[in-house]
């Protein structure tokens, strides 16, 4: 397995991993698939500033992909972003959300960004569509809980609550240099 850049010709490939997390799980708050247009201009959007990478195995087939986005659109919140991480669902537990969201944060790191925060959906009871998987996948990556949102989504029927987590990746200081939008590498 391999960590690259996505690029809008992976677009087809992203939308069927991501498709599934909108029809049958509460992981997405999105209801509906969005278009092939539509997730390749989510892609050029999101990969002019951050980091969209992907797994790929020996085949160049994707496995999953991350990156990171727009936390606030505010400056003074230049130094944070909000990190997705989405697997094929028949790859998922082989240690590949870990590979990206390490190459994720190294990249960020390079650029300058000091808080990587997660909007993690969270089921308050046992429920079929959503299980607490993200929770524990952001606790081990070195995330820990700031707030719940209480019935923050609605789908299948269900009001689900949303988590914010963080992890702080960089050293917060006066005098803090700019962030290098759009200026990252895998590995760096």
């Amino acid at each position: 397995m391999k960590i690259e850049r996505v690029t809008t010709s992976d677009a087809e490939e992203l939308l069927a991993i991501y498709a599934p997390y909108v029809t049958g799980t509460a992981i997405s708050f999105e209801t509906e698939v969005p278009s092939v247009e539509e997730f390749r201009g989510r892609i050029e959007k999101i990969s002019s500033k951050y980091p969209y990478i992907k797994a790929v195995d020996e085949d160049n087939k994707i496995l999953g992909y991350a990156y990171a986005g727009t936390f606030k659109e505010r400056s003074a919140y230049d130094w944070s972003v909000e990190t997705t991480v989405y697997i094929r669902q028949d790859c998922r537990r082989q240690g590949i959300g870990k590979e990206l969201y390490e190459a994720l944060e190294k990249a960020l790191r390079g650029m300058g960004v000091l808080n990587m925060n997660a909007c993690i959906a969270v089921p308050r009871c046992e429920d079929p569509f959503l299980t607490t998987d993200s929770q524990h996948f952001h606790e081990k990556m070195g995330f820990s809980l700031v707030g719940t949102f209480h019935d923050s989504g609605y789908k299948f029927d269900t009001w689900y609550d949303m988590i914010w987590m963080e992890k702080m990746i960089g050293i917060h200081k006066k005098g803090q240099a700019s962030v290098s939008f759009g200026k990252w590498r895998i590995g760096g």
